[in-house]
């Protein structure tokens, strides 16, 4: 990368985002990810600034009516939004940015910002993302299904997208995602726009 570019991943939970995520950023020391506001609660864990800005639903409200996001959206029942201080921080910085975002705050995002790229990452099917969010062993049966149905929309709006991954396998994938990372003003950069079709849906 030669200069601070935005980048948008998203993915329907159990993909593998927050894994390859990882990886990239073990890859490119000049690559962050841009930490979200949220008024869910503190998980065993959880870091503040590191995996999320925990505030309470007031002070969400008052950042939405300041403007303080480039987006932000309802998922599963809490408030998630990406500040515009933070990614200019890590532009001042002199590094691009990474936005772990669903597809509705993908697309406001691109509203703002048309030159941010977006990549989706795809399970190769169904079956295998309901198996993977079942090893987590951290949601109950009602929430699985939640997820699985999301996921379902989710993918739907995967063709919007500039770039499409399918996590068949974690190193091919994340090859892949470094490819688009590296070269982020070729087209041939990566698969383009989505062209595969995931079992089951």
């Amino acid at each position: 990368m030669s200069e601070e570019h935005l980048f948008i991943i998203t993915a329907p939970s159990g993909a593998g985002k927050t894994s390859l995520v990882r990886e990239l950023l073990r890859r490119e020391a000049r690559l962050a990810v841009s930490v979200s506001h949220t008024t869910r609660a503190m998980r065993p864990g959880d870091e503040e600034g590191v995996d999320y800005y925990f505030v309470s639903r007031e002070e969400f409200d008052a950042m939405i009516e300041g403007d303080a996001f480039v987006e932000h959206a309802m998922v599963f029942g809490h408030r998630y939004g990406t500040s515009r201080a933070e990614i200019a921080r890590h532009n001042q910085a002199g590094r691009s940015v990474l936005l772990e975002i669903d597809w509705q705050g993908a697309r406001t995002v691109r509203s703002h910002i048309p030159e941010a790229i977006s990549i989706f990452i795809l399970p190769p099917s169904l079956d295998e993302l309901e198996r993977r969010l079942r090893e987590r062993g951290t949601d109950s049966e009602s929430v699985i299904r939640k997820r699985l149905d999301q996921a379902r929309e989710d993918i739907r709006h995967c063709k919007d997208f500039d770039h499409c991954v399918m996590n068949e396998g974690f190193e091919e994938a994340a090859a892949q995602l470094h490819q688009i990372i590296q070269n982020p003003d070729q087209t041939d950069s990566g698969p383009r726009p989505c062209h595969k079709r995931v079992a089951g849906m």
